[in-house]
């Protein structure tokens, strides 16, 4: 009986027994929150639910400029980051609870930048480590990060995602 309970507490030492994935306790852990819905600047919605998909549309952050001019790549890479919690805050508010994320699937990442800029993938890395922190591997996800010459309201990026859930 003393080794079956001295495995049980090495199991849970080892986070072997972790608590159900709570997205939103890990994000309050990160000392981050998730921001009020944005209203769609033009005719379009922010979320489409199709079966056990969520295809989110482009969110952006409040940050504008030209990556690699105006913007540097730490500041490209937080509003990436930044980004991807107005994301999380728009799929909550199609799904009603992020508990309900069994992974994200694809992501289409587009950073506004000059000719020649060549360091999207590391811009893009602000969102997708954000997400592998909050949602462990069902964070992780195929992606492409692309630039591009310009983005709505001169944005320094806009991203977006399609996302698996629970039926």
């Amino acid at each position: 009986m003393k080794s079956f309970l001295t495995i049980l507490c090495l199991l849970a030492a080892l986070g072997a027994w972790a608590q159900p994935n709570d997205p939103e306790k890990k994000l309050s852990e990160m000392g981050l929150s998730l921001p009020a819905v944005s209203k769609p600047i033009a005719n379009y919605v922010k979320a489409v639910r199709v079966g056990n998909l969520v295809f989110l549309a482009g969110h952006t952050s409040d940050l504008a400029g030209k990556v690699g001019k105006e913007v540097t790549v730490e500041q490209g890479a937080e509003a990436a980051r930044l980004t991807g919690l107005s994301l999380l805050a728009s799929l909550k508010a199609e799904i009603g609870d992020l508990k309900k994320v069994k992974r994200l699937v694809k992501v289409l990442g587009m950073v506004n930048c000059t000719e020649g800029f060549t360091d999207q993938p590391k811009v893009m890395n602000g969102f997708s480590d954000l997400m592998v922190a909050v949602f462990g591997e069902n964070g992780r996800h195929a992606r492409s990060a692309v630039g591009m010459y310009a983005l709505p309201n001169n944005k320094a990026v806009e991203i977006e995602m399609i996302v698996e859930v629970e039926n």
